[in-house]
């Protein structure tokens, strides 16, 4: 019969404990999982390899979905996304994403108000290519459109002048182009952003000079 011959703490990983059969390391469990299993040194492993198997591996899954929120903030269905592409258990996953939920650890809330605050603000995106980029990470319609309201509220952001501000800075790089050319580059650029026709037409009006001229205008694109 096999027996745990010991349970030591794994090396550079606190909180995670080595499980030693018959003088072999064969799972990595955490001390809630050694707890539920009634895990001992010197307790027999018959009948208990499959138990002890799922646990190791639900945990590896765990903390792989840690270790990627670490490096980059992720929306839940992104990081479910990402962890099954990479080869992950779809259950073990959906436990490990509905954990960090639980734990306040993974919060698509959170997430949606930092991705809004650094595309709108940071980015110069419009609030429609913002709501886009949060669609395409999985975050839900009704999470995202608060998410959006609160950051514009918060930053006082008046639409309007945000679209003058991406123009004049787009211009910059237009400036030795032909007028018609140079308009119709910035209607496609301040278009792709995601500004509305109507913003659009309002804000090359705010910067009519520049945009007609031969020569930019170091005044109107301030």
């Amino acid at each position: 019969m096999s027996v745990i011959t010991a349970i030591v703490p794994a090396v550079r990983r606190p909180g995670r404990f080595d499980i030693v059969v018959d003088h072999a390391p064969v799972a990595r469990l955490s001390i809630d999982a050694i707890q539920r299993l009634h895990l001992t040194v010197g307790l027999g492993t018959d009948g208990l390899e499959d138990r002890i198997a799922h646990e190791s591996a639900q945990l590896k899954v765990f903390d792989r979905a840690v270790n990627m929120l670490a490096f980059r903030a992720r929306s839940s269905v992104e990081l479910t996304r990402a962890l099954i592409l990479k080869g992950e258990d779809p259950q073990h996953v959906q436990r490990a994403v509905a954990r960090l939920l639980e734990q306040g650890l993974l919060d698509d809330a959170a997430f949606a108000r930092a991705f809004t605050r650094t595309k709108l603000i940071g980015a110069l995106h419009s609030p429609r290519r913002v709501q886009q980029g949060l669609a395409r990470k999985g975050v839900a319609r009704q999470v995202s459109d608060a998410a959006i309201a609160t950051v514009v509220a918060e930053e006082s952001v008046d639409q309007q002048a945000l679209v003058e501000q991406v123009a004049r800075k787009k211009l910059r790089t237009l400036a030795t182009l032909e007028p018609m050319v140079r308009r119709r580059r910035l209607y496609a650029f301040l278009a792709r952003r995601g500004f509305d026709g109507q913003e659009i037409r309002r804000a090359m009006a705010a910067v009519g000079a520049a945009l007609e001229g031969d020569v930019e205008s170091e005044e109107e694109l301030r």
